[in-house]
């Protein structure tokens, strides 16, 4: 998987494109562990992502809960497809991460 990387003043931005599954969870997992020293908060351009599987909300998790360890910066979530923010719901993940409907809105309200 591919990734488009933006850096911000207090964000950084990062973008994939297909699915997260057990194939592609490890590459998401290395880029968002790799941004972790950057001490921003990492919003997740969700908007090409068409599919996220359970090894990838782990992977995500487990950078969430590095973060939450750390006392740094969040992970949100910006743009989910719908069926995307339906698995989050369906799983239970949706409250732990902030979400907007766009990127404008999550940059802004970093």
């Amino acid at each position: 998987m591919d990734f488009k990387i933006t850096d911000y003043k207090r964000c950084v931005v990062v973008k994939g494109m297909g699915r997260i599954d057990s194939a592609t969870a490890p590459d998401v997992e290395k880029v968002l562990n790799d941004l972790l020293e950057s001490r921003k908060t990492i919003i997740m351009d969700m908007s090409d992502i068409t599919f996220v599987s359970s090894a990838g909300w782990w992977a995500i998790i487990r950078i969430y809960k590095d973060l939450q360890k750390r006392g740094d910066h969040q992970i949100t979530l910006a743009e989910i497809p719908e069926n995307v923010h339906s698995s989050m719901e369906l799983i239970g993940i949706l409250p732990y991460f902030p979400t907007y409907d766009t990127l404008v809105e999550a940059v802004a309200n970093v």
